[in-house]
């Protein structure tokens, strides 16, 4: 700014010279009416003292500066009409010779004074050029526009977005229900499951439905903000809807829990402070907080609506047609409650759960049609799987010393096992257990992108991912006496470690404007502790994991910020008991 005032300055000097001789050209005599600073209250004849009263009352030059200026001016141009009255006679005229201008002016009497003269449609040019370059700077850096607003509002960027979607859920005749199905995040948020069979069997356990037909309104609202802190500094969050604190649904559905037009949860589901910075041409980035999945990967490993705690640094850095990207996570996934084990005066040792990420690709520009990303990731969980107890009666009072590795959210799918050592109970006595995960999980990833842009805007894009969990050892969690599910009549593991999805889509990539639209066809195999089932897709085979089937998708713009969306899943087991699912959706979506 300081640049362009000193531009503006030299062109307002240059006029107020030009125009203090044009004062004594003009003889225009000194303004009768002005302050007591020196500064005139109303328009002059004189277009500079004009010119210098509006720049002090826009406030582009003080007063004082301004009021010298003016007398500067004023006796400049009485010095100027005292010249001329003691000039005898005109300049000499100026010799044209064949059209042209003489290179040389007869030479003027002694004490002949010249004066420049500038037309008036010149002077008020100069003044009006002046005045918009003034103007512009001032509109371009908002310290003289009238809507001008606060800085600290310039550092808020908000958003938010709005889903209301039509579901309905269909069971096809056949599909195994009881204890193939428990609803295990209900059994581990209370007292267990009662296992003493000799004891009162007056206790309901809870399932999941797989059986009955269910259709439901649901509800999806987020709204959050970004703030810049400054020198490469960011704080973020934003808020959602969800009717608990699962990790992978934000969806209320109208009317449920109790009904009666109950008031609905408000979540937090981000809340971050990130560090940004260019280490010679690479840009490196550090989260710490609740932040969203900054993984490439698709939702058979992570469900959309997936965030993560925890420590999150990222880098990329660009070689001719690739560029090389990788994240690194330290993330916590459980940690131990402080008063643990709360009815115990000794307390338990802690068992924290984590889980340590990383994943290495990069982004290819094969050719001017061919673009790529490919992706290989490590997904480490420390601590997931159940643990044994010391002996413990398991009555309703007593606590498990590894009752913290229970699972306490849980879709379906996965192999879980007993984590209580009860001893042998004592009559009718009631026995309560707990259920965990029966394997470690050591995912390897694979995900990869191919897109085809010839027909822009309109994209051809290839999906696909592979992940297999290493830390699934067959052999000993069929051989394991606390193993409950997933086992044959005889005993053996029906389970499996593998999974991997692929899809097509054609269409407008992202939905920026009425009738971009695009459609998909995807298809997935997923058995039964590939992935952690708490964490995947909540919407394909109902949740979790052991499912494989297609979906057929398709979304088009009916403005710049709503679309529809349609969707359709149909799933069946990979092994065990049958288990068919077929879901419909349709979405209206609103962002802002």
């Amino acid at each position: 700014m300081r640049s362009s005032n000193l531009t503006s300055r030299s062109r307002l000097a240059a006029l107020l010279a030009a125009s203090c001789c044009a004062l004594a050209a003009a003889t225009v005599g000194r303004s009768e009416t002005s302050t007591a600073a020196g500064i005139p209250t109303a328009p002059t004849p004189n277009a500079t003292v004009n010119l210098i009263r509006l720049m002090v009352e826009q406030k582009i030059l003080p007063a004082e500066a301004a009021a010298k200026l003016i007398a500067q001016a004023e006796a400049e141009a009485e010095e100027a009409r005292v010249a001329l009255a003691r000039v005898a006679s005109p300049a000499a005229p100026v010799t044209v010779t064949d059209g042209s201008v003489a290179n040389a002016a007869t030479p003027s009497a002694p004490g002949t004074v010249r004066v420049t003269y500038i037309p008036p449609y010149l002077r008020r040019q100069m003044v009006a050029e002046v005045r918009q370059e003034v103007m512009e700077q001032a509109e371009k850096e908002r310290w003289a526009a009238p809507d001008a607003v606060p800085d600290w509002t310039k550092r808020w960027k908000f958003l938010g977005d709005m889903r209301l979607r039509y579901e309905s859920v269909a069971f096809p005749d056949g599909n195994a229900t009881g204890p193939d199905f428990l609803n295990v995040t209900s059994i581990n948020s209370g007292r267990g499951v009662q296992v003493n069979s000799a004891a009162p069997q007056d206790e309901a356990i809870p399932f999941l439905n797989t059986d009955r037909d269910r259709t439901r309104i649901r509800v999806r609202a987020r709204i959050g903000a970004e703030v810049n802190l400054d020198e490469g500094f960011t704080s973020g969050i934003r808020f959602a809807t969800g009717e608990s604190n699962s990790p992978v649904s934000q969806n209320q559905t109208l009317g449920g829990g109790n009904g009666n037009f109950n008031k609905y949860s408000v979540w937090i589901d981000r809340a971050y402070i990130k560090y940004e910075s260019d280490l010679d041409g690479t840009p490196v980035s550090a989260s710490v907080g609740r932040v969203a999945n900054p993984f490439f990967a698709t939702s058979m490993i992570w469900s959309n609506d997936v965030g993560f705690d925890g420590i999150l640094v990222q880098g990329q850095h660009k070689f001719g047609g690739l560029k090389p990207f990788a994240t690194v996570g330290l993330l916590p996934v459980y940690n131990t409650a402080f008063d643990f084990s709360t009815n115990q005066a000794t307390k338990s040792a802690s068992y924290d759960k984590w889980l340590y990420a990383i994943q290495v690709g990069t982004d290819w520009r094969i050719s001017k049609d061919f673009e790529a990303k490919f992706g290989l990731a490590y997904y480490h969980f420390e601590n997931v799987e159940g643990q044994t107890s010391s002996p413990t009666n398991g009555s309703a009072l007593d606590a498990g010393d590894t009752d913290s590795s229970r699972l306490l959210f849980a879709q379906k799918g996965n192999t879980y096992r007993t984590i209580r050592n009860l001893n042998a109970p004592i009559g009718a006595t009631k026995q309560y257990n707990y259920l965990g995960l029966a394997s470690p999980y050591h995912e390897v990833a694979l995900t990869g992108r191919i897109d085809y842009n010839h027909f822009e805007p309109t994209q051809i894009s290839l999906l696909f991912e592979v992940v297999q969990n290493l830390g699934l050892d067959a052999g000993e969690v069929a051989g394991s006496a606390y193993t409950y599910n997933n086992l044959n009549t005889s005993g053996g593991f029906t389970g499996g470690d593998l999974g991997y999805y692929t899809s097509i889509q054609v269409g407008h990539p992202v939905l920026q404007k009425r009738w971009d639209w695009n459609a998909s066809l995807g298809y997935r195999y997923v058995e039964t502790d590939a992935v952690v089932d708490g964490f995947a897709d909540s919407d394909f085979g109902g949740g979790g994991t052991n499912a494989k089937g297609f979906t057929l998708g398709g979304n088009v713009s009916v403005s710049n910020r709503v679309w529809f969306g349609v969707k359709f899943m149909s799933s069946d087991e990979v092994s065990g008991p049958t288990y068919q699912n077929d879901t419909f959706q349709f979405d209206i979506n609103g962002r802002f």
